[in-house]
Formats: structure tokens, sequence, C-alpha cells
């Protein structure tokens, strides 16, 4: 592993270990796949990595406003990973879709008539997406594992590329950027990967629902993990970030273990209760209150997951959001 500039560079052989001791509090759901278009395999020269990974975070902070780089991994042509945003942080890359998303920006523009993808990137591609989808107990499919065409640009809404979308991660990545495409070209090898024997053998997933006593979002700006119940114990790690979403495995005297298998604690009082739910409509509106008299503010697709802080009136507003649902159309996890 090299690092610099706080970004560290590694091989997939030396992801899957990290991967696997990465203490992550924040609840994953989603795996998006994006190419950067620029830079492309032009701007690629072996070994600058570090240089085009800080052009991309610069672009992002001074261009786009945004506080980091929008990522929180990029892959490169010679099949080397590099680290982004931190995990803690909801990424900056599909509008409406990034709570409880990891994003990975695959270095190189996969549009048709652009770059060849290496064999060495498009290894690490498949391997490194079935090794997040297996750490956080994924599914392997086309809800799970997302592209961003698939999104309207300007709403966020799931389109399946239909209308004002990117062709991002590209109109030739692993056969094309249709769900369709996706279905039978890259998900089979991800899911392949992802149950590989020994030594591709993924890390433990995450534990079972059955385990969990409940979900909680995090009402602080940032919220310091402890490693026992108490305010005056060492800190165990980068804190959590306001609407992160926690899973709850103890509570007591006022504070909540959010690790099933290590002892690390935050006050519940900087929390919130929320419930999982899926959408099982094919199209589910969302609403600026609890009523089919409240503006449209947005629509959910299904097989959506969302967490939900508030019922009223058999409606459900989903956490930090401000956005009202049927709860007729929602199934609870």
């Amino acid at each position: 592993m090299k690092t610099k500039f706080g970004f560290t560079l590694m091989t997939i052989d030396e992801f899957e270990p990290w991967l696997a001791d990465l203490q992550v509090s924040r609840t994953i759901l989603t795996v998006q796949e994006h190419h950067t278009y620029s830079p492309s395999y032009s701007q690629f020269k072996g070994n600058n990595h570090f240089e085009l990974q800080q052009g991309m975070k610069n672009y992002h902070v001074a261009h786009n406003g945004w506080s980091d780089i929008a990522q929180q991994f990029t892959t490169f042509p010679d099949g080397t990973i590099m680290t982004g945003r931190s995990m803690e942080s909801t990424p900056a890359c599909i509008l409406g879709q990034n709570a409880h998303a990891v994003c990975i920006e695959n270095l190189g523009n996969f549009d048709m008539g652009g770059d060849a993808m290496t064999p060495a990137q498009r290894d690490i591609i498949i391997r490194m997406t079935a090794r997040l989808c297996v750490r956080f107990g994924l599914p392997v499919n086309d809800t799970n594992v997302v592209y961003h065409h698939w999104f309207n640009l300007a709403t966020g809404k799931r389109n399946n590329g239909t209308e004002n979308n990117k062709s991002c991660p590209g109109t030739n990545f692993f056969g094309g950027n249709k769900v369709a495409n996706a279905l039978a070209n890259f998900l089979p090898l991800v899911a392949a990967v992802g149950h590989a024997p020994a030594p591709l053998q993924a890390p433990t997933p995450a534990p079972p629902a059955s385990n969990l006593l409940k979900y909680a979002c995090v009402t602080a700006s940032t919220l310091n993990i402890r490693t026992a119940p108490n305010a005056t114990a060492a800190k165990a790690g980068a804190p959590v970030l306001l609407g992160a979403i926690l899973r709850v495995y103890q509570e007591g005297n006022g504070w909540y273990k959010i690790s099933n298998s290590q002892s690390q604690w935050v006050a519940a009082q900087y929390t919130i209760p929320v419930k999982r739910a899926k959408v099982k409509a094919s199209t589910l509106n969302a609403r600026s209150g609890p009523g089919t008299t409240y503006p449209k503010i947005g629509t959910l697709s299904q097989g959506q997951e969302v967490f939900i802080e508030k019922e009223e009136n058999n409606w459900c507003q989903i956490a930090m959001d401000g956005k009202w649902v049927s709860k007729d159309f929602l199934t609870f996890v």
C-alpha cells in the first residue's frame, strides 16, 4: 500500500483484508458504478494515480462546491484501487440516491469508441464490487448494484436510462449501460466471485437482521463512537455523521452498542429510532407532507430501501429527507 494526499493506493489482494478489517458504522445498501470519462486512459501514465485523484478532488471541491472528492473508491487501468471519501460519509454521485451508498469511480471513458478497458481493471471492478456486496450483506442484483445511467440527472428518479440521463458508467461498460446489460454481463460475474472458494473467499457478511435490536439515525453533525458506554471512554475510530443509519445491538443507560463484534458505543440522545422498509410498488410518489394533497417532490422505485422516522395517518416520513410516502406501498423489514 502507498499513501499520499490522504489517499491510499492498493492492489485487490491488499484491498480484501483491508475491507474485512474496516469498521463502518454507516448502514450500506447500494454500490454505485461510474466512470470518470475525464480523466481517461490518455491522462493515466502508470505512475500518476495520486495526482489524478487529487485533481478530481480539487475539481469536486472548487468547481462543484462539495466538501470532498465525490467517490469512496477509484479503480485504475493497471488494476489498482485508491480510497477517496470516507466510508462514513455519503458520496456525492447520484442525485437523490446517495444515502446508504458506496460510490466506485472507474477511471476511463467507457462509452463506445472510448477507452478499451484493460483486463486488469475489468478484474478489479468485478472483484471489489463482489467484496463490497459480501462485506455489507447485499444481494447481487440491479437494486443493490446500480449504474448512474439509470437515474434522471435533474430529479434522481430511476427511469433506467429513458430520459435525461448520463451515459455513465459508459455505453460499452461490460457490454452496455442498460439494466439488461448489467443483468447479463456484469452482475453474474460479481455474484460468481462473491461465492468463490478459498483463497478468494470474501470476508464474513454483515450479521443477519435477527441480531439487531433496531436502527437509529444520527441527528448530530458528528457523533463520537466510544469503546464503552460513557462519555469519558476512549474514542473508537472515526465519528459517524449526520443522517447515518446505525445498527443497534444493545442499549443501556442512554447508550447504544453499534457493533455486533466490538465494543463500540454512541450516546442515544443524538439519534432517533427509525424503521427499515422496502418499496413494493413499481413507482412510489414521495410528497412534501402526509397525504395526497401535498405536492409530489420525488419518486421511489420498486425494491428501493428507506428508513422511516415518523408515521402519521398511514403515511411515513423518510429519515432526514423531508419526504413522505404512503405506508400501503411499503414492506417493513
